[in-house]
C-alpha cells in the first residue's frame, strides 16, 4: 500500500495546527484541546480536523465551546500554516469532534464489569 501525499500532508497538518492550538492560541475555550487527526482530500483544498477535550467534563456545552474557539481561530490557523508550510494551496479547515475516545472509554468500562462479575 502506497503512502499518497494527502496523507503525508494530513501528517504534517496535524503536527502544526497540534502546535498552534497548543502554544499560540489564547482563547480559553481551546485551552484542554487536542487534535486527533486530519483528513485531507484528495486534491488537498479541503481538511477535516479531528480534535478532543482531555480532562474535566466532555458535555454537549464543552464541545460546542471547543468547537466554537477553534472556529473562531480559524482564520488565524490557517494564516499562520500559510507562513510555516511551502504548499500551493492552503486547505479550508473543518473542525470536528472525535467520539473514538469516548467509544474507547465506554467499550474499557463494559470489559472491567464483565470481569469484575466473574
Amino acid at each position: 500500500m502506497e503512502y499518497k501525499r494527502s496523507d503525508r500532508v494530513a501528517d504534517l497538518l496535524q503536527q502544526e495546527i497540534a502546535e498552534l492550538v497548543f502554544r499560540r492560541l489564547k482563547d480559553p475555550r481551546t485551552v484542554n484541546i487536542t487534535i486527533s487527526g486530519v483528513e485531507v482530500s484528495g486534491d488537498l483544498r479541503h481538511a477535516r480536523v479531528f480534535f478532543c477535550i482531555m480532562g474535566g467534563s466532555t458535555d454537549e456545552d464543552a464541545k460546542r465551546n471547543a468547537g466554537s474557539g477553534l472556529e473562531k481561530a480559524k482564520g488565524f490557523i490557517r494564516f499562520e500554516l500559510g507562513r510555516r508550510l511551502s504548499l500551493r494551496y492552503i486547505p479550508q479547515l473543518e473542525f470536528e469532534y472525535d467520539t473514538s475516545f469516548e467509544y474507547g472509554d465506554k467499550i474499557e468500562r463494559l470489559l472491567k464489569e464483565l470481569h469484575k462479575d466473574e
